[in-house]
């Protein structure tokens, strides 16, 4: 395929919305201990400003997918687009914590319905093989550049202020939404396509909120308490209600058929560990710089920033080495860098050196973005038919936001638990140590699901190569009878 002007302009106002995604979460991350300071936030409930965010966002993702399939994918994402500026803008007149995690879970919800519209318009206009590999490469790359910039920003902003943090990407969306509104082509709505599933998506929702909810409450309630208990036992009824609800209703969020695809199934549980074990990892490092080694916001950007420009280098050129490679060997590269980046990190001290101990961990984990998260995405949607594209999307998206939700709050659980009364260094050191061995186990069991990838590789490898050539035995059959004058 040529990708044209208006192809070319397309894809990059579609990659603007991931772009936003990434400024977004950077910008937040590195505002955090001045929000708790301003505004008297523990731990415990700080981590909600993060996980009200991607609560919303991976709570809805399936609806949102759904979604964009019926009404069009031009239509939802131009509509959420305009929802995120405003929220966006919004959010940054918050005068207290429960207001600001309210903004922050709409926003969220916003992003639900941008982020699979976005994807499923780059895999429906993209035909599967190197022209979308590349478009997704493309993809992802903007994520990263998003993700650099907004700790540069996030930084600077934070030390003017850390309000600016959060209404820096609403003018940023409304200039996107400009470009799309003429950019974007029209996709029409599937009338046949049935109804919406607002049940599966409300139990759905309530259950990851529940699970959530219940890890981080259990700090002050204690495990076997009621509360606790309770929550978890109302987590487990809602998401197996969910689960009835899809098997049972006619036009389902969820497929539950599209599961047995098996590189779906790794690509999902995969990014669960990748955003869960990193979003974790941001907190604690962030804590870690500001806290105990006394940086300023700006400079544990500066810190943070290597990871972005290596993603933003390399993700280009990723698209081209999977089509020789192929997923699975690159998704198990990229798990091995995040497991041994996490584990370096264990090695932090009180006054550490930055380019000895964090600095190896920052690299590893850009390296392992850089290769792996391209490749979780072709993976997701590889073998899934167009009329499908947006629920697998969904999918992919709502893997990523819920592992980034409650690893964050188990993560968060630990280290509140050990640093309840405590403030010498050392302890508080200790506490950031035990979250990081959680990260690092979360991490290697992402790997442990990437190497299952290998068995029956050169099975499935021997038969995708027999159903090209029979397409291509096809295709020329077919174009042999065009040129073939008629009798």
């Amino acid at each position: 395929m040529t990708w044209d002007a208006r192809l070319w302009g397309a894809l990059l106002v579609v990659c603007g919305v991931i772009f936003l995604d990434g400024l977004d979460v950077s910008m937040v991350g590195m505002s955090l201990p001045s929000i708790g300071a301003d505004l008297g936030v523990s731990l415990a409930s700080l981590q909600w400003v993060v996980t009200g965010y991607v609560l919303g966002y991976g709570g809805l993702l399936l609806l949102g997918g759904r979604t964009a399939d019926l009404l069009g994918r031009r239509r939802v994402f131009l509509i959420a687009l305009a929802v995120f500026a405003v929220v966006s803008m919004l959010s940054s007149l918050a005068t207290n914590p429960e207001l600001l995690i309210a903004a922050r879970f709409v926003k969220g919800v916003a992003a639900a319905f941008t982020a699979p519209a976005a994807l499923s318009i780059i895999t429906t206009t993209f035909h599967e093989g190197p022209d979308r590999n590349r478009a997704l490469s493309i993809f992802t790359t903007c994520a990263a550049s998003g993700f650099s910039m907004g700790l540069i920003l996030g930084g600077a902003l934070t030390e003017v202020g850390w309000r600016w943090t959060f209404l820096a990407p609403g003018p940023v969306a409304l200039i996107v939404l400009l470009f799309a509104i003429k950019l974007i082509p029209n996709s029409p709505r599937d009338d046949a396509a049935g109804g919406y599933d607002v049940p599966g998506a409300i139990t759905v929702t309530g259950g990851m909120l529940s699970l959530v909810y219940a890890v981080v409450g259990a700090e002050h309630a204690g495990w076997v308490s009621v509360q606790t208990i309770g929550l978890f036992a109302l987590a487990a009824v809602l998401l197996a209600g969910f689960v009835a609800i899809e098997q049972r209703t006619k036009h389902p969020l969820v497929r539950l058929g599209i599961l047995r695809n098996a590189s779906l199934r790794r690509a999902n549980l995969a990014i669960l560990t990748v955003f869960g074990s990193y979003v974790a990892f941001q907190l604690i490092g962030t804590l870690y710089l500001q806290n105990l080694l006394g940086w300023s916001s700006f400079e544990t950007a500066l810190g943070f920033l290597p990871a972005g420009l290596l993603v933003a280098t390399l993700s280009p050129n990723i698209g081209k080495v999977v089509d020789r490679v192929g997923t699975e060997k690159m998704i198990i590269v990229a798990m091995a860098l995040f497991v041994a980046g996490y584990a370096l990190s264990l090695r932090i001290g009180p006054e550490s050196a930055y380019f000895s101990t964090v600095f190896p961990t920052i690299m590893l984990l850009g390296l392992g973005f850089a290769i792996g998260f391209p490749s979780l995405n072709i993976q997701a949607v590889s073998g899934v038919p167009d009329h499908e594209q947006g629920l697998a999307s969904g999918l992919f998206n709502t893997s990523n936001q819920v592992g980034g939700a409650v690893v964050l709050a188990i993560v968060t659980a630990v280290i509140s638990s050990q640093t309840a009364g405590v403030s010498a260094p050392t302890g508080v050191l200790s506490a950031y140590k035990s979250g990081l061995g959680v990260v690092t186990g979360i991490a290697a069991l992402g790997l442990v699901i990437a190497l299952s990838g290998l068995r029956g590789l050169k099975a499935r490898r021997a038969a995708e190569e027999r159903e090209a050539a029979e397409l291509a035995a096809v295709q020329d059959e077919l174009a042999a009878e065009e040129m073939t004058p008629a009798a």
